[in-house]
């Protein structure tokens, strides 16, 4: 917005016909226009792109001698499939501060139904300064005891139900019309949320299904990732393949998910675009579940990694067989290395790394355009390499030329 409020050449892209100084639209437009795009028009896209570019510059997978034993004869190129989290833009969660959180929210929402009752009727305690101070007695701790912890947490717990019993006694009297669309939504996950933490903390558990970690984007759920930087990431989960460096993004869930189970799914849309199966398939060795082998062994198509079981005691006969192995798995493994170079770019340059929309449409929007401007820039690449090719080639002839004149 402030961009094209600055620049001439983007006002003259948009329409205007003399610089203005002031904004163009309201920034919420943006929000409706991307809730217009939603996922499945930008995956539409992405492949009628890459269709098109196949057709006129994309070579079709060349055969690969390391695979010619496993493969069947209809079978050609590399599919390398991996799964990420693309992180939402929300504080870390902890219980206690999505009570206080929650507490507040809810003390909010009945200062608003209270509003036609003023003088009427005696407005309800809500204890807020107290609670306000049992939270930051906690909170700005720099140790805090599991047993401090839970007394707090004990405390916001029974702060917020009593806030939610004086709002159930004031809907009686007031009127639910009052709130307004985010609040009236804030209510229904305050008392998911409270349900939740309840339950939590009389089982002395942190675990409970569909966890919500965020109140403002209720949609958002741990992913457990098991990753040096971040054991847990609170996000969309994703599933990406890449073929002759475009991606494509075959799978989004806000839920936990097992990203073998959609291997057989990503496989069938590589058929779907070029007509055959690749000749390899590059996973993790999560993907390699017994399902997924045998729908490989049927397809002909060989997929990388170490033989499930356990593994082949080494003998004196099958050592040269077991380093080719070996060596073939190493291989397989630096193959299917541009995936994760991909994640990078997609993270370090793309924004992948927060997802700074608040809506579950519009994060959907946001994550399937950063994959389609990815695939968009290596068409780029692509077309400039080929005209730095072009003039290198025709200098060189036209040296040669030269030199035998």
């Amino acid at each position: 917005m402030n961009q094209i409020e600055e620049n001439p050449y983007l006002q003259y892209f948009i329409g205007y016909e003399g610089y203005k100084d002031e904004p163009p639209f309201d920034s919420s437009m943006m929000v409706h226009f991307r809730k217009r795009l939603n996922l499945k028009s930008i995956s539409e896209i992405n492949e009628k792109i890459f269709k098109t570019q196949k057709d006129k510059n994309i070579k079709r997978p060349k055969k690969d001698k390391d695979n010619s034993k496993a493969g069947g004869e209809s079978n050609r190129g590399k599919l390398i499939v991996d799964a990420t989290c693309a992180p939402a833009d929300i504080r870390y969660p902890t219980d206690l501060s999505l009570l206080n959180e929650g507490r507040e929210k809810a003390e909010h929402i009945i200062d608003v139904l209270y509003e036609p009752l003023k003088g009427k009727e005696v407005k309800a305690r809500t204890y807020r300064r107290k609670a306000r101070r049992d939270y930051l007695r906690c909170a700005k701790k720099k140790k805090v005891s599991q047993k401090e912890l839970g007394k707090a947490i004990g405390k916001q717990l029974r702060y917020l139900r009593r806030d939610l019993r004086h709002i159930d006694d004031l809907i009686s009297k007031s009127s639910l019309k009052l709130l307004k669309k985010k609040e009236y939504k804030d209510l229904l996950v305050i008392n998911e949320l409270y349900r939740q933490q309840q339950y939590m903390y009389e089982n002395s558990t942190h675990k409970v299904e569909g966890r919500i970690v965020s109140i403002s984007q209720p949609h958002v759920r741990p992913i457990v990732r098991g990753k040096a930087r971040a054991s847990v990431e609170f996000g969309a989960k994703i599933s990406v393949s890449l073929i002759n460096g475009y991606s494509f993004l075959d799978g989004l869930s806000w839920d936990p998910f097992h990203e073998s189970i959609d291997l057989i799914k990503q496989i069938e849309k590589y058929y779907n675009r070029f007509g055959y199966y690749p000749k390899s398939v590059h996973v993790d060795k999560i993907y390699k579940t017994r399902a997924n082998v045998k729908y490989c062994k049927g397809k002909s198509i060989r997929i990388t990694g170490p033989a499930l079981g356990r593994p082949k005691k080494v003998v004196e006969e099958s050592k040269k067989e077991q380093e080719r192995i070996k060596a073939l798995i190493r291989k397989d493994e630096r193959d299917r290395i541009p995936i994760e170079g991909k994640f990078g770019q997609g993270k370090r340059r793309f924004s992948l790394d927060r997802i700074m929309t608040k809506l579950a449409c519009t994060s959907e929007t946001a994550i399937g355009i950063i994959f389609l401007v990815m695939n968009l820039e290596k068409i780029l690449k692509d077309i400039i390499f080929f005209f730095i090719g072009f003039i290198a080639q025709s200098l060189k002839k036209a040296k040669k030329s030269y030199d035998f004149a």
